[in-house]
């Protein structure tokens, strides 16, 4: 549903078929949250371009490709330009970004998932939240990363990402459980953390891998809870460190993980702003 080219297919095919040129087209076209937060506080020449009545955090409600899109084209009717003015620009974050690219990429007829993890390359102190490509290269025979937000990297090149410099949401989340790291090390957005966000993190990245590439809202019902009332059971936690020990190797496990897709209610009914414990109950999750 979110990755779905539908009707642009025709449109993405005439983009760029070179990933660095690729990802500064789609960074021309949007601006990280995060980067307009600070340019409002800062009082900056970026914040004085966009229109204070948009100040808002377009994830909200452009959640798939065709909605990116349809509001693309509604403030300019040239689709995605490297000439797009900041005011007709909308406001997104990287899983944004990333599933834009991943349609394109898809329309193209590449094999392209996206990934949900943490980047130490953002931020050494604190490593934030981060959604990035995996882009299959049939020359080299392997699954390329490919940063979307076209980030600056010490050692490497944003689209072909160095896989020791990106931390994966499994990788964490089992680093964490086994005592290798402290939970805090690693944080979601500006201020949240923990196990209950690794869980969500861990619950990103599998859903994305099967072709779900689900919003920050949406979660399994039964890690719907804030961090100081996060208590899942010992065989809960058993689950979740045997679903990450799976992510650790994506394509020897495929099955397997489709399989869980397919068939735990558990991992598959998400919560979301209007979906509750309550809508599931007669599921028998």
């Amino acid at each position: 549903m979110y990755t779905n080219y539908s009707f642009y297919k025709n449109y993405f095919i005439t983009l760029p078929n070179d990933l660095k040129e690729l990802t500064k087209l789609v960074n021309d076209n949007y601006i990280h949250r995060v980067v307009l937060l600070k340019s409002y506080r800062k009082n900056s020449a970026l914040c004085k371009e966009y229109p204070w009545y948009r100040y808002r955090c377009d994830d909200d409600v452009l959640l798939t490709v065709p909605a990116i899109m349809g509001e693309l084209f509604r403030l300019d009717a040239r689709g995605l330009t490297h000439f797009r003015q900041t005011k007709d620009k909308i406001v997104i974050t990287c899983r944004y970004a990333s599933v834009l690219f991943a349609s394109i990429l898809k329309a193209k007829g590449y094999s392209v998932r996206v990934r949900s993890g943490f980047a130490p390359y953002i931020n050494e102190e604190r490593y934030p939240d981060h959604w990035i490509c995996e882009v299959w290269s049939v020359q080299e025979k392997r699954w390329v990363l490919v940063d979307t937000d076209e980030i600056e990297i010490e050692g490497c090149s944003n689209v072909d990402v160095d896989r020791k410099k990106f931390y994966f949401a499994a990788n964490a989340w089992l680093d964490v459980r086994r005592g290798k790291i402290d939970v805090n090390k690693f944080l979601h957005g500006s201020h949240i953390h923990g196990l209950s966000m690794l869980a969500r993190t861990l619950f990103f990245d599998f859903h994305s891998l099967m072709l779900d590439e689900i919003s920050y809202l949406f979660f399994p019902t039964y890690i719907d809870t804030e961090e100081e009332s996060f208590n899942l059971s010992i065989e809960e936690l058993k689950q979740l460190d045997d679903l990450a020990v799976l992510l650790l190797d994506v394509d020897t496990h495929f099955d397997e993980l489709r399989y869980l897709f397919e068939n735990d209610k558990k991992f598959r009914c998400i919560n979301t702003p209007l979906t509750s414990d309550k809508d599931h109950l007669e599921l028998e999750i």
